[in-house]
């Protein structure tokens, strides 16, 4: 069966923890009406010596209960500064979760986007 993107969803904004070791969302999807496609980019040229972060990634893999699925601990400052998150395509159920924490340094921005593309059945 083909399948097309029906439509697409832009997360842009800047994230700024409130506190150190204080989770704080990127992109918190909650259940689609199809399946999807998500991908995105991270800026995180405002680390400096000192600052450590931790990203995270959550999935629901049963629909329901999302669990870790990947961590990238990060020790500023990094060259080149961007990181980029590949398209992973879920289920429409997997609610998939992206998450930074700042656990050292000083409290920073991180300009992100994110783009999600709802597929469909021709």
């Amino acid at each position: 069966m083909p399948v097309r993107i029906r439509t697409k969803y832009r997360y842009k904004g800047t994230a700024q923890p409130t506190d150190l070791n204080t989770e704080t969302d990127i992109v918190n999807l909650d259940v689609q009406d199809d399946d999807f496609i998500l991908e995105g980019y991270i800026d995180l040229s405002n680390l400096a010596s000192g600052d450590t972060i931790v990203i995270k990634i959550y999935v629901a893999v049963d629909g329901a209960n999302r669990k870790e699925m990947d961590r990238m601990t990060i020790y500023g400052p990094i060259d080149p500064p961007i990181i980029r998150m590949p398209a992973h395509t879920f289920a429409y159920d997997m609610q998939p979760r992206i998450t930074i924490t700042q656990t050292s340094g000083i409290i920073r921005q991180f300009p992100y986007y994110f783009l999600m593309q709802l597929m469909e059945v021709v």
